[in-house]
């Protein structure tokens, strides 16, 4: 994050050692750093730490650390960890040295070498919150990165460039229109802050396509020559609320919060918003509530909880109520930055202070029921080791933009899209007949306990699809006119992730026999094997599926034996099939039990058809057609003669 708006206001370390002999340029380099032009201050910094002798070691203590402090605060982390590295060799006395390695090795994803600095600074501060949230952090952050959430995240190199972008901010009701703060000027004045260019606001557009054009500069007035950023905009797009740097003659920094408005399709020049009397206190990153309450932004005023705290104010007509601190839940001792106010209930925020992977991270903060805020990181790929912050939602939609720094060796920010890939959770499949054909018109009617009523008609292939929601309990019932009702139960998994469902139904005939596929009995006894059971559930589950529907169980054999004890032997056949379904719970004036031994032939239908070749639809398996077969063939016949069949006989059972 080293170009961004907060650097005007970032605090400056206070009780440090005094030294009795110090150069002019070791005081102009503190004088840098007291004014806030950290970036100058480090230069000299470096030069007075070159030339001072190495007998000097407290003095070597006292340059190494001023300056890691000045190189931390523009984000040069390489060049802070240095420092600081020197300045625990020169024996600095202040034990703050360690708590600032152990940020600096968690923002460069060294978390080992972070956790032993920061228990070593816990050794003289055991309360200290920064080091005890840095080792929970670190502790965490490998197992954020092995196992990322389902947000993807991209750099958007067509909005970036070699200098620094962040806080992107959409605009607009339909999301076309995207605001962000950049230091690429060429003409505009370096920062004392950060060696960088100011600031400017920079706008980018979609086409009529919908793709986004190259950003252009913001010509209105609302761009000067000092420092502008982190924008918000009111529900109407009237109101742009930014945070301001100016810079006085003695080159002090002032971070404070304009107001912009919108005429002519122009921004107007900016003007102070007064949310304080005095012009001390330094206000930045402002983020207006959608519904225009509450203005929402981050101070370092007195009495907060360390760093810098989001506060927010109520906004009255064109003026403020009191600054109101939202609390420790949301404000740690470290820095709390950049938020976002995406509804009452929820807000996003940047911070070093709340266990994360490194830098700055973007936290989600959503009040719950006692009106007290849960605050949740959102982890990997969206946080990462380095600063992290700025985000912006399209809409209610899982997706927008943030700042990162990752990634790039000058710690310069740029701006990356992220977008949470929608959970497609689908159940489809096909109404079949009992021939295996489909059902055209046959209707699949899907109940859930999340509210879902729905009923789709089967297209002409008898297909349907519906989608559903995870972790999810639904009933689904097929129909059809002149078909019995099928349904099916149906628990859709937790997981996040795509699934489809493949669900099938068979819908029996009212108006003719259908075949109960899997009925094995004993050779010559009426006895049923155990394989028969799951045909035979599944009878029961049919006839609970249509509570109104009686049925016939016929039995059938082949045209072995007479026919006499062929009917003997199917009728009890028939009796053991009806026993069971009684047993399974099925009233037993809803079944009717009979035996037709050899009398009926079965006829082949078009399934059959297309299982046996030497079959044809329309043919009867009458003794003496099946004589005119192979024997091969003969045995088949007789083995689809032999079998179990129901009708339905009426379907107004315990109606009237």
């Amino acid at each position: 994050m080293k170009q961004h708006i907060s650097s005007c206001f970032l605090l400056l370390l206070t009780g440090l050692l005094l030294f009795s002999c110090k150069s002019a340029k070791l005081s102009d380099a503190e004088e840098k750093q007291r004014i806030g032009e950290y970036y100058e201050a480090a230069t000299i910094y470096r030069k007075v730490y070159t030339k001072t002798s190495a007998q000097k070691r407290d003095l070597r203590g006292y340059i190494a650390f001023r300056m890691a402090e000045c190189y931390r605060l523009i984000n040069n982390t390489t060049r802070a960890t240095g420092a600081y590295m020197n300045a625990l060799r020169y024996n600095y006395p202040d034990s703050i040295v360690h708590l600032r390695l152990g940020q600096m090795y968690q923002k460069t994803g060294k978390y080992g070498d972070a956790i032993k600095y920061y228990e070593t600074y816990l050794e003289s501060d055991p309360e200290n919150l920064l080091a005890a949230n840095g080792i929970e952090g670190s502790i965490l952050a490998p197992v954020w990165r092995q196992n990322p959430t389902r947000y993807e995240v991209k750099r958007m190199d067509k909005f970036n460039s070699r200098r620094s972008e962040f806080s992107p901010m959409l605009y607009g009701s339909d999301y076309d229109q995207l605001y962000f703060t950049s230091s690429r000027s060429k003409e505009a004045e370096t920062s004392a802050i950060t060696g960088l260019n100011n600031n400017d606001f920079y706008l980018v557009k979609k086409d009529e396509r919908g793709e986004w054009q190259t950003p252009v500069l913001v010509e209105d007035p609302v761009n000067t020559e000092f420092d502008e950023g982190t924008p918000s905009f009111s529900a109407d797009g009237n109101t742009m609320y930014y945070t301001y740097c100016s810079q006085d003659q003695e080159g002090h920094c002032t971070s404070e919060i304009y107001i912009s408005n919108r005429s002519n399709a122009a921004w107007g020049a900016g003007t102070r918003a007064q949310i304080v009397k005095d012009s001390v206190t330094a206000l930045g990153h402002p983020a207006v509530s959608p519904d225009g309450k509450y203005l929402y932004f981050v101070s370092d005023a007195v009495g907060g909880y360390g760093g810098k705290d989001i506060f927010r104010a109520r906004i009255i007509g064109t003026g403020f109520g009191p600054m109101e601190n939202l609390g420790p839940e949301i404000n740690t001792p470290g820095d709390e930055m950049f938020p976002y106010v995406r509804d009452s209930v929820t807000l996003y925020f940047a911070s070093n202070g709340h266990p994360g992977l490194g830098g700055l991270d973007i936290f989600k903060a959503s009040l719950d029921s006692t009106r007290k805020w849960q605050v949740e990181n959102m982890k990997a790929p969206v946080n990462s080791m380095a600063d992290d912050f700025g985000i912006t939602f399209e809409g209610t939609k899982e997706k927008g933009f943030f700042s990162s720094n990752r990634n790039d060796a000058r710690g310069n920010d740029h701006l990356y899209s992220f977008e949470l890939p929608m959970i497609t959770v689908h159940i489809e499949g096909f109404v079949f007949d009992a021939d295996e054909y489909p059902i055209e018109d046959a209707t699949v009617r899907i109940v859930g306990r999340d509210g879902l009523n729905e009923k789709v008609i089967a297209k002409k292939d008898g297909s349907y699809q519906v989608e559903l929601e995870r972790d999810i309990s639904y009933v689904m019932m097929a129909s059809a006119r002149g078909y019995l009702n099928q349904n099916f139960e149906l628990k859709t998994e937790p997981e996040e992730k795509n699934e489809t469902y493949i669900v099938d139904f068979y819908l029996s005939p009212i108006h003719q026999p259908v075949v109960i596929e899997n009925i094995f009995y004993d050779f010559n006894q009426a006895t049923l094997r155990p394989e028969s059971k799951e045909a035979l559930d599944e009878m029961i589950k049919m006839l609970n599926d249509n509570p109104h529907a009686t049925i016939e169980l016929g039995a059938h054999t082949d045209r072995k034996g007479s026919e006499e004890y062929n009917e003997r032997l199917a009728q009890r056949r028939a009796q053991s099939v009806v026993d069971y379904l009684i047993t399974g719970g099925i009233s037993t004036d809803r079944l009717e039990a009979k035996g037709y031994g050899k009398s009926v032939p079965k006829t082949i239908n078009k399934k059959m058809e297309r299982e046996y070749d030497f079959l044809e639809e329309g043919d009867i398996l009458t003794e003496e057609f099946i004589l005119e077969l192979t024997p091969e063939q003969q045995d088949i016949a007789d083995q689809i003669n032999r079998r179990t069949e129901f009708k339905v006989l009426r379907t107004n059972y315990n109606l009237y």
